[in-house]
């Protein structure tokens, strides 16, 4: 079953939303709790540890009635068992999406009628096996020293995921200290490999197809790095791999008892909670690893059981595609108020961006409406003394999700009430504003002189009315990090289902790829290539020069 193909701007939805966006442009948010004495309660949700505020939003009860039925008319509750019984929703690949079934307790989900869970568990064992072995000490280098040291070769799915999940769960951290390696930018790997020991240091190369150009180059130069010190035979020691590429694995000298399968169901930005999480595993265990993947699931049975009005990822969505199709926002931020998230807002701009950045329709027309979000941030309070003053007082509409946590990991009580404190400060300033008034009250009390008032007072107006989601969850552990990251993932899901778009495809990344190869192959054969005026010029310049 694949997922329907409705465009959602020929609703009767679509239409009704339209006219209460009109009117709801014209209110205040302060007025819509002025109208609704339950407006808390209403536009509140918990689930287990997490609450989430939806109330400071520029939306009203019609307006989410009317969301819901715009759901409903995009069969988003027939797609949702679609996603999760493993139909080909990735129409354009021939594929699954089932990410979810990687969590899953158990699953029954059969793939060309060939169940998949007895692979799953046979991954997870195998990653169990092996991080016991290397956290343990008793895999050994070549000079049969314990490995201190681990570095994930990827880029993209295969990088985002594991270094943002790594970050957050630093306090959770063993011994190992693990590297991340990306960008093709040979700086990159260089800086890293220059403080490493190299009998005491594993690499594990994250490619599919062991033929991702950045990936590959990364680990040739680690190879070369290791091949300094050590013989051939001693790679299989040293290299791990997370790959369905056999025969370039073998080649490279990896031995076939650490190489991790990955699944062509599961999409790269989807994939932490596979193989592609050996990492992780690695960095915190793989019992916690395991507790990642269990909130994760909570999430799943959340988003998949509970109806619309209390469902997290679905609300946040929904609220997604009203400010982007209905009050024209440009962009969305992301503010976590805890440093170990300082990865997340990058994260979800891949997990977002290139999943819904798309502008033709499930049938291959090109759209009439807005699909995708531009999605930034960085955590609280650094974020406050750097865009803040773009929020609270420049012209663009931007929604922002603020996400804080009930307790520190640290317990240092001290620095986070100071943090909380501010975590709820802004939400209040940004909905309330500061008028006219009460900064001509200010300045008065400071002793200023009327010409001194009259000339600051519109420089010192905050006219409020920012709209801002609260997600307040008790403390950041394995659990409720996955759980998190899930609510986001469903997120995505729902409005991609809404705009008619496949979200889980990438086409739009593989064009500079190939016109890249080309400039590659025209460099080392010497034999000119097409390409326009500007391009031209800018690598006769480079050639010329470097």
């Amino acid at each position: 079953m694949t997922l329907n193909k409705t465009n959602p701007s020929k609703t009767k939805s679509w239409e009704s939303l339209q006219s209460i966006s009109e009117n709801l442009k014209a209110q205040s948010i302060l007025s819509l709790f002025e109208n609704d004495s339950h407006r808390v309660s209403s536009h509140t949700v918990k689930w287990e540890e997490f609450l989430i505020d939806f109330s400071k939003n520029k939306i009203d009860q019609s307006a989410w009635d009317a969301l819901y039925s715009l759901a409903s008319e995009c069969k988003l509750e027939e797609a949702k068992k679609s996603y999760f019984e493993g139909a080909t929703i990735n129409e354009t690949e021939g594929r699954a999406v089932l990410h979810t079934a990687l969590r899953a307790q158990n699953t029954a989900v059969r793939i060309d009628g060939v169940p998949i869970d007895e692979d799953i568990k046979a991954v997870k064992e195998q990653m169990r096996r092996f991080t016991s072995s290397v956290i343990e000490g008793s895999h050994k280098g070549f000079t049969g020293k314990s490995i201190t040291d681990v570095v994930n070769i990827g880029i993209g799915g295969s990088d985002l995921g594991p270094v943002m999940v790594v970050d957050a769960m630093a306090y959770y951290k063993n011994h190992l200290k693990v590297h991340f390696v990306s960008n093709v930018d040979g700086d990159h790997i260089n800086e890293v490999l220059k403080d490493l020991n190299p009998e005491t240091t594993l690499f594990v190369i994250v490619s599919k197809s062991f033929t991702t150009q950045e990936t590959l180059a990364n680990a040739t130069t680690a190879k070369k790095w290791f091949l300094n010190f050590a013989e051939e035979k001693w790679v299989a020691n040293h290299f791990a791999a997370v790959s369905t590429n056999l025969k370039m694995i073998d080649e490279f000298g990896i031995d076939q008892k650490n190489v991790f399968t990955m699944w062509n169901w599961v999409g790269g930005r989807f994939s932490l909670w596979s193989s592609v999480g050996l990492s992780i595993a690695m960095a915190i265990g793989y019992d916690r690893f395991e507790e990642l993947l269990n909130g994760a699931q909570g999430m799943d049975e959340h988003f998949y059981e509970a109806p619309i009005a209390l469902n997290i990822p679905t609300r946040m969505a929904l609220l997604s595609v009203w400010y982007n199709n209905f009050l024209e926002a440009e962009t969305e931020a992301l503010i976590p108020y805890t440093q170990y998230l300082q990865r997340f807002p990058a994260y979800l701009q891949q997990a977002i961006m290139e999943s819904n950045g798309k502008g033709v329709d499930r049938e291959g027309n090109e759209v009439t409406y807005q699909t995708g979000n531009i999605v930034w941030g960085e955590p609280g309070t650094n974020a406050q003394h750097a865009f803040f003053q773009l929020i609270h007082q420049g012209t663009k509409l931007i929604p922002v999700d603020f996400i804080g946590f009930k307790s520190s990991l640290h317990g240092d009580q001290s620095h986070h009430d100071k943090l909380m404190s501010n975590f709820f400060a802004q939400t209040e300033a940004l909905l309330n504003g500061k008028s006219a008034e009460q900064v001509k009250k200010e300045l008065i009390s400071e002793g200023k002189s009327l010409q001194e008032i009259n000339a600051l007072l519109p420089h010192k107006v905050f006219k409020g009315d920012n709209p801002t989601t609260t997600l307040l969850i008790d403390r950041l552990t394995p659990y409720n990090l996955g759980a998190l990251i899930a609510a986001y993932e469903h997120k995505i899901f729902v409005q991609g289902v809404i705009w008619n778009i496949f979200s889980y495809d990438q086409w739009g990344v593989e064009l500079g790829k190939q016109l890249a190869k080309t400039i590659l192959d025209e460099w080392n054969t010497k034999k000119a290539a097409s390409h326009d005026p500007s391009t031209k010029e800018l690598i006769s310049y480079y050639r010329q020069n470097s």
